[in-house]
């Protein structure tokens, strides 16, 4: 089967790669659509997966057309979205009902071959089957949706809260959509990139500008969120906080990203600096918000490019271009 291949540091392809067969409990998924992210940028780099190669890819959705022995819950053609996250179970995060930080962390598209690819295994309990009015090449959506629903769980967001964003890509609009909904008093966004603040914009942001000092809050923001990853935002943001306010880590960063912290006013103003890691308990209820239509896939969803050109997609989204950013095999 096509599969893209990030061969060494630096070096993505597409080519062959052999089919996969299931085991006793896994299923083989014909991919419909897959998602890019800040993650299979650091797998690019050398960072996240363990060895090179792998076919990377962890956001995806396809067609049931195999299924091992043991499989009961899914019939061949059924319809599903993939939650890749693969958790040992035995270890003491497991077995303390905190699997995201699994001491034998694993993930489809990450550690094994993912769905960037003809066709993609999965365990069967990982898979959730879409419902009618679903688009397939949609539910891609549905594993940074999963990471948002997660960032929200570690918040315990209050009502009434100031909600300041770091980014206006993917997963920043999907925190503005969910901070919508869970009783923000309002929602600004932070971007370099005016076309991103526009679609900001056309979802119903509160406020958006190119930096914070732009916007109307000196006392600072209940929960400021960075999505972005970058030194120069997570710094900003962590001096936008408000007293008693909460810092969020959810965008990805560089392992060698440093940023500096003031010890002190964290203890006076009483500032809580916490991270969300993956998905975690998050999957089935993204996905049920997303049959609900929490998110326009349309608005969310800026390119569908074919598997061949895999390369170009992650250089475009790599050079911040688009929203997310989807391949079709």
């Amino acid at each position: 089967m096509k599969a893209a291949i990030v061969e060494s540091v630096g070096k993505v392809v597409v080519g062959e790669v052999p089919d996969p067969a299931p085991g006793p409990r896994e299923v083989v998924v014909e991919v419909a659509a897959c998602g890019l992210c800040g993650t299979d940028l650091h797998i690019r780099q050398g960072e996240f997966a363990p060895t090179l190669p792998v076919v990377p890819g962890h956001e995806f959705a396809g067609t049931v057309v195999e299924r091992g022995r043991d499989v009961t819950g899914l019939a061949l053609g059924d319809r599903v979205a993939v939650d890749p996250s693969l958790h040992c179970h035995e270890c003491r995060q497991c077995r303390a009902g905190r699997g995201n930080m699994c001491e034998r962390w694993a993930a489809i598209g990450v550690t094994t071959a993912g769905g960037a690819a003809q066709y993609a295994l999965a365990p069967a309990a990982n898979c959730v089957r879409l419902p009618d009015h679903v688009r397939t090449q949609d539910a891609a959506l549905i594993e940074p949706l999963s990471c948002a629903v997660r960032g929200y769980d570690v918040l315990r967001a209050r009502l009434g809260a100031h909600v300041l964003i770091y980014g206006s890509g993917t997963m920043g609009l999907m925190m503005l959509e969910l901070a919508k909904r869970t009783g923000a008093a309002s929602v600004e966004v932070v971007d370099v990139n005016p076309r991103r603040l526009a679609t900001a914009a056309r979802l119903g942001v509160s406020g958006s500008a190119a930096g914070a000092d732009e916007l109307d809050r000196p006392e600072g923001w209940d929960v400021v969120i960075d999505a972005t990853g970058n030194a120069g935002a997570i710094q900003d943001g962590l001096d936008r906080v408000a007293k008693a306010g909460t810092f969020l880590q959810f965008g990805v960063a560089d392992y060698a990203t440093r940023v500096t912290i003031d010890p002190y006013r964290i203890y006076n103003q009483e500032i809580t600096i916490t991270g969300s890691m993956a998905v975690l308990h998050s999957y089935e209820r993204a996905a049920e918000l997303f049959a609900a239509g929490v998110l326009d896939p349309e608005v969310f969803i800026s390119d569908r490019l074919p598997l061949d050109d895999y390369p170009l997609a992650l250089d475009r989204f790599a050079a911040g271009l688009g929203r997310k950013i989807v391949v079709v095999p």
